[in-house]
């Protein structure tokens, strides 16, 4: 088995079968790409820190298992506020690209008590999981390269959850993921561990995650208390919100394009 989400092969990404997703055997899970965009906007260079506040995925095209080249701009430098953008093409087109949103990063000292948040019970409190559907057996980034503990809800049952969730694999060989990487791979599960739908009768696929950070995570543990609301035109939404063992990290949202199998 491959030892990470991609492999670099000179300017180009190749996805391993720890990328695959459930819903073809020859595209990738969101959550790789996402990932990786994060990697590659976080990495566009800027004078001073900044903190990655808004990461907007657009996911224009199934992502294919195959060598991906990548690219990186400025939308709008800036001191305190700025816009960048990167995307991924393949041989053909542009398959996903995201905009994030970057916010200087600065100490400050909060009154007692502001930014405190609950705290889920983490991740040692439940037994891990695996998930039960997509994939047909094949090596896929939610049943190899994750590793699941719900402690409300279950993979197997429809409705609302709250899953820790843990990256088992590096983005790239031989490195460690950064907190942003893990955040990004796993907020996109919000659709997937929420469903309401049957997987066996329904598709349920998101063109698009949206994650909004006040802070970066801390650990290798990040938590998604996700539902899925579905909508009678066909459309519908997944919410989730974003804990390390700390605490409240920000937010996920997810458009979801409903449709009967």
């Amino acid at each position: 088995m491959a030892e990470s989400l991609f492999e670099p092969d000179g300017p180009r990404f190749v996805p391993t079968e720890l990328s695959r997703g459930p819903w073809s055997p020859d595209a990738l899970h969101g959550g790789p790409v996402a990932a990786l965009l994060a990697r590659l906007a976080a990495g566009v260079e800027a004078d001073q820190p900044m903190h990655p506040a808004r990461l907007t995925i657009e996911l224009l095209r199934p992502v294919p298992l195959a060598p991906l080249t990548a690219t990186t701009r400025v939308l709008r430098p800036g001191r305190k506020v700025q816009l960048v953008e990167a995307s991924l093409h393949s041989a053909t087109h542009e398959v996903a690209r995201v905009t994030m949103l970057r916010i200087r990063s600065e100490a400050l000292a909060l009154p007692p008590g502001v930014g405190d948040a609950p705290v889920h019970a983490g991740p040692a409190t439940a037994a891990p999981q695996r998930p039960g559907f997509g994939g047909g057996g094949l090596v896929a980034f939610h049943t190899h390269a994750t590793e699941h503990r719900a402690v409300r809800g279950s993979w197997g049952e429809p409705g609302p959850i709250v899953d820790w969730i843990r990256l088992r694999y590096p983005v790239l060989p031989g490195e460690t993921p950064s907190p942003l990487e893990r955040v990004a791979a796993v907020a996109d599960f919000g659709n997937g561990v929420s469903w309401v739908l049957p997987f066996d009768r329904w598709l349920f696929i998101n063109p698009d995650l949206t994650i909004v950070l006040h802070r970066l995570p801390v650990g290798e543990w990040v938590c998604l208390d996700a539902v899925t609301l579905p909508g009678p035109t066909g459309v519908g939404l997944a919410e989730s919100a974003l804990h390390d063992e700390r605490g409240r990290i920000g937010r996920a949202v997810q458009a979801l394009l409903l449709e009967r199998r």
